[in-house]
């Protein structure tokens, strides 16, 4: 994936947990905010790495 991409899925991950916070699913939001600092740190990891 290109980094803007990248960027789109990690934003929409982002939207979605605090949609999810404001309805109420604390547990299905709390996965995808932990689903989006993942995937951010291994995105980044790979960046410095090359």
């Amino acid at each position: 994936m290109n980094d803007f991409t990248t960027d789109i899925v990690l934003g929409l991950i982002f939207i979605t947990g605090i949609f999810g916070f404001i309805s109420g699913e604390f547990i299905i939001s709390t996965v995808l905010f932990a689903s989006a600092a993942i995937y951010s740190n291994i995105h980044l990891t790979q960046k410095l790495n090359k």
